[in-house]
């Protein structure tokens, strides 16, 4: 079915936007793969000592994108040597990349169990990247964001997820201007059709849209293993 101007020109630039993104996405976890392929002999584990290297990518990621708020990657238990999760994510700071610290140890009270996250799990299953959000950010800034991740491997064996964060608030400032081209009301939804963006009030993040309200539709975007579509109108 064809698509309005307006319309055809929202669902392209919002396609465009994150195919690009998932172009980056793949580089950085590439990097990776690169990194500590030729760090590590065959059969052996992650370990602190082999992480040099990896703040560098980040931080050059966080330079090169500056809608992210935070990069880097976190490693299956399984190929960490301490046997126990390993997370290696920075944020843009006023004297460059900052480390992020969460808790890593299961007995903690706080303990960030991100290997039962979606952002993890789906691409350690699917091999494939993967999006996850809208979430409120897990360090208490009360801001929706989204995790957008693509699987590393070490020599073929899956080591864990490279990528970055995203704020709703970015996304929006970056495409809020096409989406308010459109006629009416419309939303960007994610795999679960739950409301990333909206061009107006009429649809908030995090809402669940079940079915088209009557006069929309719901759009499929050729975007890759994201799952997303736009409710447009009909």
């Amino acid at each position: 079915m064809s698509q309005p101007q307006p319309v055809a020109a929202a669902l392209s630039s919002i396609c465009d936007w994150f195919r690009e993104a998932s172009v980056s996405t793949y580089a950085l976890a590439a990097g990776l793969t690169d990194l500590f392929t030729s760090k590590l002999p065959r059969g052996s584990h992650v370990s602190g000592g082999d992480l040099a290297g990896l703040q560098e990518l980040a931080a050059a990621f966080l330079q090169e994108h500056p809608f992210a708020c935070g990069s880097g990657a976190t490693f299956s238990s399984a190929r960490v040597a301490e046997g126990q999760g390993l997370l290696e994510w920075w944020t843009p700071g006023p004297r460059g990349a900052e480390k992020l610290v969460l808790d890593l140890d299961p007995g903690g009270e706080r303990f960030y169990d991100y290997e039962r996250l979606p952002f993890f799990t789906a691409a350690e299953r699917t091999g494939e990247e993967t999006i996850w959000g809208p979430y409120v950010d897990y360090l208490g800034s009360d801001e929706y964001i989204l995790t957008h991740t693509a699987p590393f491997y070490v020599h073929g064996q899956f080591t864990g997820v490279a990528g970055y964060d995203v704020t709703v608030r970015a996304l929006e400032e970056a495409l809020l201007p096409t989406m308010r081209l459109i006629s009416g009301h419309a939303a960007l939804l994610n795999a679960s059709n739950r409301v990333i963006i909206g061009n107006s009030g009429a649809y908030l993040v995090g809402d669940r849209i079940k079915a088209a309200p009557a006069g929309s539709r719901i759009v499929p975007l050729d975007i890759p293993h994201l799952g997303f579509s736009m409710l447009v109108p009909a």
